[in-house]
């Protein structure tokens, strides 16, 4: 092989070549594939903590939603042992105002009977009288008949 004049004269172009490349593209190139890099390890970074992020959002909200139910639990349970006070206080108060109306039904009753018989004691007497005078035949006074009558009716 012959070293002659243009082997040496591509030999210093490829070497002047190379020098400008590394002096003035391979820099600007290098800086945007390290900028680019940097870009992706951030994107990678932000979708890392995004997705942390949201696993921590969906454990919160689970936590959320079983407080959430919780309360809802206790508040059914605080509401039907209302209603059932409510249902234990309407049946009491039925059974006072029952024995209530009861109480004045046999007051009304015992009223009513004692007034039938004072109605009854009134009309034997006046038929005792009545029975007394065909029996007599004779008339008694007003006055002797009122006293027999209050008579009759104490005894009887």
């Amino acid at each position: 092989m012959d070293i002659n004049l243009t082997l040496i004269g591509q030999s210093i172009s490829m070497i002047l070549f190379v020098w400008f490349c590394m002096k003035f593209i391979w820099p600007p190139l290098m800086e945007a594939i390290e900028e680019r890099q940097a870009q992706i390890a951030d994107g990678l970074a932000a979708g890392e903590q995004g997705q942390q992020k949201l696993d921590k959002a969906n454990i919160d909200s689970q936590v959320i939603l079983d407080d959430a139910r919780k309360q809802a639990t206790g508040i059914l349970d605080q509401a039907n042992a209302r209603a059932n006070e409510i249902v234990s206080d309407g049946k009491q108060d039925g059974q006072q105002e029952t024995e209530r109306q009861l109480s004045l039904a046999k007051t009304d009753i015992e009223q009513e009977s004692n007034k039938a018989r004072d109605e009854l004691r009134e009309q034997v007497a006046q038929l005792a009288i009545v029975t007394a005078e065909k029996i007599l035949k004779r008339e008694i006074d007003m006055k002797a008949h009122e006293d027999i009558l209050s008579k009759l009716t104490k005894e009887l």
